[in-house]
């Protein structure tokens, strides 16, 4: 797989930040599906993986080149899991991490229940080619708990409030490796990179 050209499917400068950084590390060259002017998907699935599927497809179909997609999400049990696979527009269908995040917490208000458990999933498609019967499929989660007031200007997305009890900080006070290290995303494309050592 070294110097192997892989679109990622995503235009999340945070996600494509994460996931390049440990794919630089094989040697693999990690290219955002921007520089190719790719569509966005329709995330029209009802999990992560069926939506990380139809985003690696539509990622390979319009570049030729295999393709990695990831779709991720935060479930909170005092929400009954939610925002989940509307994690990313939670707020609305072009709202932004802040957005979501304040609409978050004021969800959390009107529940008494504390501390508010909460995990980061996220599944990772690996396709070779737009009709590969046989894509990869890893997955990770994160277990914390959630905040009521963000702490930490890193990482992106619901990271200031997402709280690691072990570590006593949040997502967002972690440095990059050491939340390439815990994270969901960091899991699920370890398991990933596992699996593709073993087909090379």
């Amino acid at each position: 797989m070294s110097s192997a050209k892989i679109v990622l499917a995503s235009h999340n400068p945070g996600k494509l930040r994460e996931i390049g950084e440990v794919l630089n590390e094989l040697g693999m060259e990690a290219i955002s599906q921007s520089a190719f002017s790719v569509p966005e998907a329709v995330e029209s699935g009802l999990s992560f993986v069926e939506n990380a599927l139809l985003k690696a497809r539509t990622a390979t179909q319009h570049t030729g080149l295999a393709a990695i997609a990831d779709d991720s999400g935060l479930e909170v049990d005092a929400l009954g899991g939610q925002p989940g696979i509307h994690s990313a527009r939670y707020a609305g269908p072009k709202a932004t991490d802040q957005k979501n995040l304040e609409k978050l917490l004021k969800n959390l208000k009107e529940v008494p229940e504390q501390p508010f458990h909460a995990r980061y999933q996220c599944v990772i498609v690996y396709m070779r080619h737009w009709q590969d019967p046989t894509p990869l499929i890893c997955q990770g989660t994160w277990e914390g708990q959630i905040l009521l007031a963000p702490q930490g200007n890193g990482g992106f997305g619901y990271d200031p409030i997402f709280y690691l009890p072990q570590h006593h900080c949040t997502a967002a006070e972690l440095s990059p490796p050491e939340k390439n290290r815990l994270s969901h995303r960091g899991k699920a494309l370890r398991a990933l990179l596992d699996v593709l050592r073993e087909e090379n």
